[in-house]
């Protein structure tokens, strides 16, 4: 999930059948559900239907508030937000009603099918009732004309997403329901769909997102970037960083893009470690597999403007220049978050865990600490300088967070990386290596939890007994009483 660090918009929806509805009349479908009963989100995402494609085409304008003084903080003011929307989904069963996930601004027209739809709002659920109903089955498009000023949330750990003012702009941060504060959607990881986002900012500011940058032009005093995002996404992985930014375009040595935009502020200290992305990109490769999307990079903002970094599909963000095992933690995540999605939140140890033994082999393969080294200082309690740092650990199951609060808590990090390397510890090395690859591949661009994990080892080593691992490492309460 997100990593911590030491420290839009007016919007307008469609969703229109693409096949033409069944005929008007009596409806006999049911309402689609307002969630998908997440153990820890259960409004997050929305039954009834799977989205394809979200089309977005907002206009962002930051207001008054922004300041782009070298000493100013974040922004006070969030600014305003419009646009439209196109959303493509496919009825998963005959639908008389359906939801979408929005968070605050304004509705000002739904429609669907070309045709105007009535629709209610009660708190982060929008209501859309179609004059025609939905067949199971059928292929739809939506549309949702929305405004307003779109809003930071605060999350039951107390950190902040959503749509952030900064300094110089503002930045969509989505995990794990942000991205409904600034567009409409089926906000869960289950409900992964492909993006054509465009954003209309004053000159002079850029608009970084997911995917590849299709166009760009100017007219009015106002500048539009377009992206698009070929690959299956997330919504809480989905991103729009508004801002004045230094952009820089290359390849790796095999040709994969590579795009940067850093705040001018932060050039400097960044220009060194982002020369290290295909570096770390071929190293990654040969660990994980064949990298799952069309190009990497990094969005680079003021220290002050998040809280934490954030594994953004394609070019993660982070606020303030990372160090190289930050940058490797976040660039690990789009083989194990991104491609390989957790099934509901409390699978986020998959995520993490992940990511987290990445920076582990990382060092051991840079010649520092082995993943061994690392693994006893967490189990002796040697590996921060805070006591209670090192007992945080052991406060619970890293497949077991006890409420949402506590889903990107430590046991879910590091002990969910503890997890792995005793898998490694088992199966050695070179198989190891092997499942590593074979997980991200056999899952990629899909979702997966913890029981099709589990699962999926037991078949790579049908000869060894994962029961002990099972058990005391990754739903055991407390430090296992043997390493």
């Amino acid at each position: 999930m997100r990593t911590p660090t030491p420290r839009l918009l007016l919007a307008a929806v469609t969703v229109t059948a693409l096949a033409a509805c069944s005929g008007g009349g009596a409806v006999d479908g049911t309402p689609g559900g307002s969630g998908v009963r997440d153990p820890y989100f259960p409004k997050a995402g929305n039954g009834g239907y799977d989205v394809g494609h979200y089309d977005l085409t907002l206009d962002y304008d930051p207001g008054a508030d922004t300041d782009t003084d070298a000493d100013a903080g974040a922004g006070a003011g969030a600014g305003h937000l419009t646009g439209t929307a196109t959303i493509t989904a496919r009825a998963t069963r005959d639908l008389s009603a359906f939801n979408l996930d929005l968070k605050g601004l304004d509705v000002e027209k739904v429609a669907v099918e070309g045709r105007d739809a009535r629709f209610n709002r009660a708190g982060q659920e929008l209501t859309v009732r179609p004059a025609d109903e939905l067949d199971d089955g059928e292929t739809f498009r939506v549309s949702v004309r929305y405004s307003g000023e779109p809003e930071t949330i605060t999350d039951p750990d107390d950190s902040e997403e959503g749509w952030l003012p900064t300094a110089d702009g503002a930045v969509g941060l989505g995990e794990p329901t942000g991205s409904m504060a600034w567009f409409p959607g089926s906000h869960h990881p289950s409900d992964k769909a492909t993006y054509d986002l465009a954003v209309t900012v004053p000159e002079g500011l850029g608009a970084v997102s997911n995917g590849e940058l299709t166009q760009q032009r100017t007219r009015d005093g106002r500048t539009t970037f377009t992206w698009h995002t070929a690959e299956p996404m997330s919504s809480h992985v989905v991103t729009v960083a508004v801002g004045e930014w230094e952009t820089d375009r290359s390849t790796t040595d095999d040709g994969l893009p590579v795009y940067t935009a850093v705040d001018p502020r932060q050039a400097d200290a960044s220009r060194e470690v982002l020369k290290r992305i295909p570096d770390i990109m071929e190293w990654a490769e040969g660990n994980f597999g064949p990298y799952p999307f069309s190009s990497t990079g990094a969005i680079v903002d003021r220290a002050e403007d998040a809280g934490y970094a954030l594994e953004t599909q394609n070019r993660p963000y982070f606020p303030g220049a990372p160090d190289t095992v930050l940058l490797v933690h976040e660039l690990a995540h789009q083989w194990y978050g991104n491609s390989v999605s957790p099934k509901t939140w409390q699978d986020m140890w998959l995520n993490e865990g992940f990511a987290t033994y990445a920076e582990w082999l990382w060092a051991e393969d840079e010649g520092g600490d082995t993943a061994q080294e690392t693994f006893d200082a967490l189990y002796d309690g040697t590996y921060y300088a805070d006591e209670a740092a090192n007992e945080s650990i052991w406060a619970f199951p890293p497949a077991d967070p006890p409420d949402a609060a506590h889903i990107s808590a430590s046991p879910v990090y590091q002990r969910g990386a503890m997890v792995l390397h005793k898998i490694r510890e088992t199966v050695g090395d070179d198989a190891f290596r092997d499942l590593l690859r074979g997980w991200a591949a056999t899952h990629r661009h899909g979702n997966a939890g913890t029981e099709d994990f589990t699962a999926y080892v037991e078949r790579s080593a049908p000869d060894e007994d994962f029961t002990e691992i099972w058990e005391d490492w990754l739903h055991g309460d407390g430090r296992p009483e043997s390493r």
